[in-house]
């Protein structure tokens, strides 16, 4: 059991590690949410990281999955996936909401690397 115990809070050190690691920049997305089929696309602004975004809001979506929409300067096409709500906080008169990318291309995840890598350099 301690042996286990100890194994998840390494890979959970990991996993903040990682995220402390990955830049934030600022970004406006469109959102859907998945399990709202009467809900339309709005546009949310908050930050783009390697491996998600987040934004801060006024009402939780009605599911843990969002359709999400971005354009990235110099990239052709406009990026789409899906993502996964990992974390909701409660801010009192806000919410912040933290999404995991779990459908995203190949070609947009290196564009999106690219971009975060430019940004800092132009803004460093």
């Amino acid at each position: 059991m301690a042996k286990d115990t100890r194994k998840r809070e390494q890979s959970k050190k990991a996993r903040d590690d990682e995220r402390r690691d990955s830049p934030r920049v600022p970004m406006t997305f469109l959102l859907r949410d998945v399990a709202n089929p009467k809900g339309g696309w709005e546009e949310r602004t908050g930050d783009l990281s390697i491996g998600g975004i987040a934004w801060r809001g006024k009402t939780p979506p009605h599911g843990t999955t969002v359709d999400v929409r971005f354009r990235l300067l110099g990239v052709p096409r406009e990026i789409q996936c899906k993502g996964e709500i990992i974390r909701v906080v409660d801010q009192g008169q806000t919410i912040e909401f933290r999404v995991r990318f779990v459908e995203l291309d190949v070609a947009s995840e290196l564009a999106v690397a690219k971009f975060l890598d430019e940004w800092i350099e132009t803004n460093a």
